[in-house]
């Protein structure tokens, strides 16, 4: 083995996107402190504005979490007790834990192994009238299909939230997250393709009451001081992260472009056998949050991988209906989501990462 061959390659380094802004987030950073204004201020209006504008909806509403903008989005749309949410158990927690600690009962719809989204074909068969919620959720940055999920839930009355949290810049044919339901949740943890420095989320809506409803929730059920005609949260998407997330906005499409670019290098040289790559379209309807191939031999691949100085992650090791906060769900039979979670290996994939980089990732991925 070359010296060059077990020089490490990051899952992730978040250092690099830092030292490539440094001038411009140092800028905004100090721009909020000379403000003296940290919440509720321009910095968080701006950018409210600037991603809205961006994702092609109304309204924006910055939270404090991408969970945050979940657990408002639900009661926004007024989930209670009893009432029935169809989703995935191909996500992670946070998706579900509005309708548990709410109260309401989960229906899970498993996956189509190519796409590694909802079925529609499978949600249709499971909906009912008391469907209150369908919630999609676009993993590892492809969207699932909202069409044909918007117009199966106007034939049941329900509402949709898009759980967007690893979509940011997807589109498929011109439609992304928020367009064509009630609305669109997302996550700006640090990873995600358009990162905050800390937990920040928001939700997307073409709803103007919605939005003023969630405005409300946010700031412990007020829009004006001392005035609280419902009962609300603290959850406010503060002034330095607002003007962080404003810089990064402006480089999500090129970030975005450059992950498409490595994807296509791994999907055009990885060729191994053992390993079954992702499906990814084409085009703009895959946002590459994940690059996430299969392996019978998963663990072995991992060991393989970090032997040769190549980081790798799980995006899950288990599906929901198997995590004991979901016990009442162990019975369910997911059988796509289940194999997918048993065999699922995500590659090193951000905007920094360097051809040379690349290059040993598929050279250690054909020699597994």
């Amino acid at each position: 083995m070359s010296p060059q061959e077990i020089q490490n390659v990051p899952y992730f380094d978040l250092r690099r996107q830092y030292d490539a802004l440094k001038d411009e987030i140092d800028a905004a950073t100090a721009r909020v402190y000379q403000s003296g204004y940290f919440i509720l201020g321009g910095e968080l209006s701006a950018f409210e504005e600037e991603f809205a504008a961006y994702c092609g909806v109304s309204h924006c509403v910055g939270v404090n979490s991408g969970t945050d903008a979940l657990l408002l989005a639900f009661r926004a749309l007024g989930l209670s007790a009893g009432d029935e949410v169809a989703t995935v158990s191909a996500t992670f927690f946070a998706t579900v834990i509005g309708p548990l600690l709410t109260g309401a009962r989960l229906t899970f719809v498993d996956i189509d192994p190519m796409t590694r989204l909802m079925d529609p074909a499978l949600l249709e068969q499971v909906l009912t009238a008391e469907t209150k919620l369908i919630v999609p959720v676009h993993l590892y940055g492809r969207m699932a299909d909202m069409g044909a999920i918007a117009d199966l839930a106007d034939k049941v009355g329900a509402k949709v939230v898009e759980d967007a949290c690893q979509a940011h810049g997807a589109r498929t044919c011109g439609i992304g997250p928020g367009m064509k339901s009630d609305c669109a949740v997302y996550s700006f943890y640090p990873t995600k393709n358009l990162g905050a420095f800390g937990d920040a989320g928001a939700v997307v809506t073409n709803d103007e009451g919605l939005a003023t409803r969630l405005r409300e929730l946010r700031n412990y059920g007020s829009t004006e001081k001392y005035h609280h005609p419902m009962p609300g949260v603290n959850s406010r998407l503060d002034e330095l992260q607002a003007a962080i997330l404003r810089v990064k906005l402006t480089y999500l499409d090129e970030w975005n472009a450059r992950r498409r670019a490595i994807a296509r290098r791994y999907l055009s040289e990885i060729e191994n056998e053992k390993i079954v790559l992702p499906d990814i379209p084409e085009g703009d309807g895959h946002a590459l949050y994940v690059f996430a191939v299969e392996a019978d031999d998963r663990d072995g691949l991992r060991e393989h991988l970090s032997k040769r100085g190549i980081g790798s992650l799980i995006h899950y090791p288990s599906p929901l209906h198997h995590q004991q906060a979901l016990d009442d769900y162990r019975d369910v039979r997911l059988p796509h989501t289940e194999r997918l979670f048993g065999r699922v290996l995500s590659l090193p994939l951000f905007p920094e990462l360097t051809d040379d980089e690349a290059e040993r990732v598929i050279r250690a991925v054909n020699d597994f």
